[in-house]
């Protein structure tokens, strides 16, 4: 018999990038570059949110908990993609595999949260300005993150049993940076109905939820930015949400393209260069998004770097 369950396996081997080892170096020191960044980047801005008083407000506090979660959500995946380039391929046992899975879901769950909640905060301080400060309290902010937190948990816990109940057959080689549900997808054989509900499901209460949360938000501040008499104002409000929107439309644009579509007709190589962008690419852009295009992380930054250099 060909076909087998997964228990009986012992360990999974992720071959991506072995079929160009002329670009293995190359792509090591990329890599390697953008992770640097990465936990340069967000380290510095959660410790900055933290020293400097200016940023304690509710903005911030969900911003410093996206930063850890950007942290985490890479050192899931990219040690390994690095590990994988050095040695043409990775041999994962199959507890290593289900905690990966696990850990990936589990922080790419809170992501999603906080980028709700945060556009939650968005919508309070720009439609109920003299509510901002009873609405968005210590106890509330807090009360939010351990929701999103515990969602995540939860999600994960979900996901990973369904997905490591699959049955597979034939080859247990994945050709992808790390244990994702599509490239798992692929090797499966026999009845896999209830797995593919419960992605359905979680699909629905993860991704189109925080979606769904954002997008009536947003439509309350965009109603509310319009009734502003002048353009400066107009235009000095819209600032305050550039950032989120923008990293908003990155970390969900690449979601919906990898777990919110037919998955037939679809290649892992072209799977594999977005999921590249999402666990690589976009936690080293999310602080330099939030920095650069906010005054008072930029001026919160200029005073740290005065300091140190009279020190």
């Amino acid at each position: 018999m060909a076909e087998k369950n997964l228990t009986s396996t012992t360990q999974f081997l992720l071959t991506a990038f072995t079929d160009c080892p002329e670009q293995a170096l190359p792509l090591f020191l990329l890599f390697l570059l953008i992770y640097l960044i990465t936990l340069l980047g967000n380290t510095g801005m959660v410790i900055l949110i933290r020293v400097d008083g200016r940023l304690h407000t509710p903005m911030y506090f969900l911003l410093s908990h996206l930063s850890f979660m950007d942290i985490c959500y890479s050192s899931v995946t990219v040690p390994q993609m690095l590990a994988m380039l050095l040695e043409r391929g990775a041999v994962l046992s199959y507890t290593r595999c289900a905690a990966q899975f696990f850990l990936f879901t589990f922080f790419g769950s809170i992501d999603c949260y906080l980028l709700a909640i945060m556009a939650y905060d968005r919508y309070v301080a720009v439609c109920r300005p003299l509510l901002y400060v009873t609405v968005m309290t210590q106890k509330a902010r807090l009360g939010f993150v351990a929701g999103a937190y515990g969602a995540g948990l939860f999600s994960a816990s979900v996901r990973t049993v369904s997905a490591f109940t699959l049955s597979f057959c034939g080859t247990n080689e994945i050709d992808f940076i790390f244990c994702d549900l599509p490239p798992l997808l692929k090797l499966t054989c026999g009845d896999s109905y209830t797995q593919e509900v419960v992605i359905i499901v979680f699909a629905i209460f993860v991704i189109p939820a925080c979606m769904a949360a954002i997008l009536v938000s947003y439509l309350f501040i965009i109603v509310a930015i319009m009734r502003i008499p002048s353009a400066g104002g107009r235009a000095k409000t819209f600032s305050t949400c550039a950032s989120h929107l923008t990293a908003v439309s990155l970390f969900f644009g690449t979601l919906i393209f990898m777990y919110l579509r037919d998955n037939s007709g679809h290649s892992l190589q072209e799977d594999r260069v977005v999921a590249v962008f999402y666990t690589t690419v976009i936690p080293m852009l999310n602080p330099l998004i939030y920095s650069l295009r906010n005054q008072e992380v930029k001026e919160a930054l200029r005073k740290v770097l005065e300091r140190a250099e009279w020190s």
